[in-house]
């Protein structure tokens, strides 16, 4: 893959990122959020979910994602550092490592398979 597609897949992804932790600062639900953000930037929940896994972003569409999220002409197409934690990445992270090191081994696999059925279900 072309720096170009692995730049602009990363950066649709922040984008996403931002749109989520703005609706749940807000007080939306989670549940549904991804269909919210296609219809957002105008694309199809599954070109969405193509875009996320491995579809390549083309010029059209990348332009496409910048208007609607309100970024310059040629963001997506920019390498940028690596995002630092959100606060709520930091908390929850720290929730969860509390609970990992309060719990013993049968609770570890307990804990990582509710959040593989919570990722399955994305």
């Amino acid at each position: 893959m072309s720096n170009i597609t692995i730049n602009r897949r990363r950066n649709a992804l922040t984008l996403f990122q931002l749109f989520a932790e703005e609706a749940l600062a807000k007080g939306v639900s989670p549940k549904g959020l991804e269909q919210s953000f296609a219809r957002h930037v105008e694309i199809s929940p599954s070109m969405w979910s193509q875009i996320k896994s491995s579809r390549p972003i083309g010029d059209k569409m990348a332009r496409q994602l910048e208007q609607h999220c309100g970024k310059p002409s040629g963001w997506l197409d920019e390498e940028r550092e690596a995002a630092s934690m959100t606060p709520a990445e930091q908390q929850f992270l720290s929730l969860a490592l509390q609970a990992w090191r309060s719990t013993n081994a049968a609770g570890r696999k307990a804990l990582k398979d509710h959040l593989k059925n919570l990722l399955a279900q994305n």
